[in-house]
């Protein structure tokens, strides 16, 4: 077996091949081109975009070219796929600014310099289309029957399945096409919600070019609990910084289950499989260590190593541990004067990252999750005065996990 071949199948990055003997044999003969697609329709990536970004730098690090593919086109669409209701049209505006936010996320696992990738836009071919020609020329080679068998689409017509999602199919497919005819690209990776599009691409590059490229899906990561990857009870774990803090996604993979750990180190980080596979093991105080190893090498990718040090030193500050600093830990500045008057509890919550809105305080009141420092807060009418200062900060907590740190100043 091919040698790139085996290490997606030892990390876990194999679902399904649509031609697994031809893929090894391509991989066999030199460097194949491939191409994973991330939509803009948000600001960030998230969480459960990082298994194809890793993939492909499996994949160039063995010295295949990969393409990003930036689907400012697809993206005003929306794909129906993994979704039980049709995403929210963003504006042509919106679709642009996003794919240039995506575009820094993506280069911090491929490598842009001397031709070994590319990064491309999809609206630069499905822009100029027009509506007629393309219906002609590429519509005519999809079934509506065969569509509906893919289970992207079957789970979507118990709730109801748009015409513009419908397409989607047919402009992924599209996708293919061309950037196998101008970029001689051989392979599609993706999730295995995308395998329904990636057959269909591979099925109008045989019906118009007379040739046989694959197609290759990773399973749809879950936590060993059976949760979605990359959800918290707040939403999405972002890449953006500003939209998930350096220390809130830190904590996120610090606090796995015991039972991903090896698993997770494997899909994302670059660690040799063998290590990984050792730190799994671990038991007690050792698989702590592993999941600290697990959050940090992550966080370094993503955000780089000094905010990774500063991540890892303030959640040692929290829980214990040797080169303990609260520098990274999310915070914000409060005039002293201002606590003299006393803040609501449920304000001062509201204030932080902790919780979204008074809404969001009042519940977790409620539920027994608010702290201040090492007081429970069990009265919403609580009033945070100065005389929950010590050494000029406040610590609120918001179960056993997750902390704030205000700073009186």
């Amino acid at each position: 077996m091919n040698a790139a071949l085996k290490v997606l199948k030892e990390r876990g990055f194999f679902k399904q091949c649509t031609n697994e003997e031809l893929l090894d044999e391509l991989l066999d003969k030199g460097a194949v081109r491939f191409y994973a697609g991330f939509d803009p329709t948000g600001p960030s990536l998230h969480c459960g975009h990082l298994v194809p970004l890793f993939a492909m730098a499996h994949l160039q690090q063995f010295g295949h070219k990969p393409i990003a593919l930036v689907g400012g086109g697809t993206a005003r669409i929306g794909d129906p796929s993994g979704k039980t209701e049709m995403r929210k049209m963003l504006t042509v505006d919106q679709v642009r600014a996003n794919a240039e936010s995506l575009k820094g996320q993506i280069s911090r696992f491929i490598r842009f310099d001397r031709d070994e990738a590319l990064l491309l836009d999809n609206a630069e071919w499905l822009e100029p289309l027009k509506y007629l020609d393309f219906l002609r020329d590429i519509g005519r080679h999809f079934s509506v029957n065969k569509m509906l068998t893919f289970e992207s689409y079957r789970k979507r017509m118990e709730t109801g399945l748009s015409f513009i999602e419908f397409s989607y199919q047919l402009l992924q497919s599209y996708d293919y096409l061309i950037l196998r005819r101008e970029y001689d690209c051989m392979l599609q990776i993706g999730g295995d919600d995308q395998w329904g599009n990636i057959v269909a691409g591979l099925d109008l590059i045989r019906r118009l070019d007379s040739v046989e490229a694959c197609g290759l899906t990773f399973p749809l990561v879950t936590r060993s609990d059976g949760k979605k990857m990359g959800k918290t009870e707040k939403g999405a774990v972002f890449l953006d910084s500003s939209m998930t803090p350096v220390y809130d996604f830190f904590q996120y993979w610090r606090n796995v289950a015991d039972a991903d750990v090896g698993r997770f180190l494997k899909l994302y980080t670059f660690l040799p499989t063998q290590e990984c596979e050792a730190l799994g093991a671990r038991k007690d105080a050792g698989i702590n260590e592993a999941k600290e190893i697990l959050a940090y090498e992550l966080t370094k990718i993503i955000h780089g190593e000094e905010e990774a040090d500063k991540a890892r030193a303030a959640a040692r500050a929290v829980f214990g541990g040797a080169g303990g600093s609260k520098e990274g830990m999310p915070s914000l500045e409060i005039a002293a004067a201002e606590l003299e008057n006393g803040i609501g509890v449920l304000d001062l919550f509201a204030r932080t990252s902790l919780c979204g809105s008074k809404g969001e305080a009042r519940r977790l009141i409620a539920g027994g999750g608010a702290m201040i420092g090492d007081l429970k807060v069990t009265d919403e009418r609580m009033t945070v005065t100065a005389e929950f200062v010590s050494g000029g900060e406040i610590i609120l907590k918001a179960g056993k996990k997750r902390f704030f740190l205000i700073k009186v100043v």
